[in-house]
């Protein structure tokens, strides 16, 4: 059986393009892999202990915000 790659699009403007290029040039990561870093962060930001559908790793060290 072979993996099929999953062909994703979105639509930027010129600016968020020379943005997304500055960003991977000063982290030194492709565009794919900076879009990638920044959704993590974001996600894992907005839902410390993850969603129904997406668990934190195990052994993951999760924080409660204080409320």
């Amino acid at each position: 059986m072979t993996a099929h790659k999953k062909i994703r699009s979105f639509t930027a403007t010129e600016q968020d393009l020379e943005m997304l290029d500055a960003l991977a040039r000063y982290h030194g990561f492709s565009k794919s892999g900076t879009i990638t870093s920044l959704i993590r962060k974001e996600f894992w930001r907005i839902f410390p202990a993850g969603t129904r559908a997406v668990r934190p790793e195990r052994g993951a060290r999760v924080l409660e915000k204080a409320t």
